[in-house]
């Protein structure tokens, strides 16, 4: 199950949410610091890591 990162436009959290793929686009979260339901989804940086030296 992935991890999305989220981030209040009220206080400006930033937490971490699991959720299923297909429960990504529908999900109501709120914010665990204020309890805000402003609540964005922040694209997290992807960095892959592989065994094989270039």
């Amino acid at each position: 199950m992935p991890t999305y990162q989220y981030r209040c436009q009220d206080c400006g959290e930033n937490f971490e949410h699991a959720e299923h793929i297909a429960e990504h686009a529908t999900v109501q979260l709120k914010c665990p610091k204020c309890g805000s339901e402003k609540v964005a989804h922040a694209p997290a940086p992807f960095v892959a890591k592989t065994t094989k030296k270039s």
